[in-house]
């Protein structure tokens, strides 16, 4: 198992951001990388509160850790701050020994320049999960979550 972090500036002020991590339509945009496409089965924010998501690849040829094109993970809420932490507990779906364990996600939100530092901590992931993936992964998903939240006049 490894830990990854991966940050990013946004252009919005941390009350917007932090809508956007506990809001299951906004969590079915942003947390979806290019080339999926994502369902919210469960989604109950607030502390204890249970969610359930699947992210299915678009191309035939995506493998998917809980079935053939789909990753699909379930877990609960850690830890909730209003405008300055997430904390989000979860596993995959999947009968594969090696994609197996409970993974910890905070997303910690700090003021910065006028917008919010967005900082992601992604620990216990499983080995067979490549690192490359995941940090393209969350790069998207940072990225995705820019373009949500961020004015449309600014100039990004």
């Amino acid at each position: 198992m490894y830990a990854a972090r991966m940050s990013r500036r946004v252009n919005a002020p941390r009350s917007a951001v932090y809508r956007a991590l506990v809001d299951a339509d906004a969590i079915a945009r942003w947390r979806v990388p290019a080339g999926m496409r994502g369902r919210v089965h469960e989604f109950d924010a607030r502390e204890g509160g249970r969610f359930r998501v699947s992210l299915t690849y678009d191309a035939p040829t995506g493998t998917g850790k809980s079935a053939a094109h789909t990753d699909t993970y379930h877990g609960r809420f850690a830890e909730l701050v209003p405008d300055e932490r997430v904390v989000e507990v979860f596993e995959f779906e999947t009968g594969d020994p090696a994609l197996r364990g409970t993974m910890t996600m905070t997303t910690t939100l700090t003021d910065a320049d006028g917008g919010t530092e967005v900082l992601m901590v992604h620990e216990g992931i499983p080995d067979a999960v490549p690192a490359a993936d995941n940090e393209t992964g969350t790069r998207m998903a940072l990225e995705n979550l820019a373009r949500l939240v961020e004015p449309d006049d600014h100039p990004g």
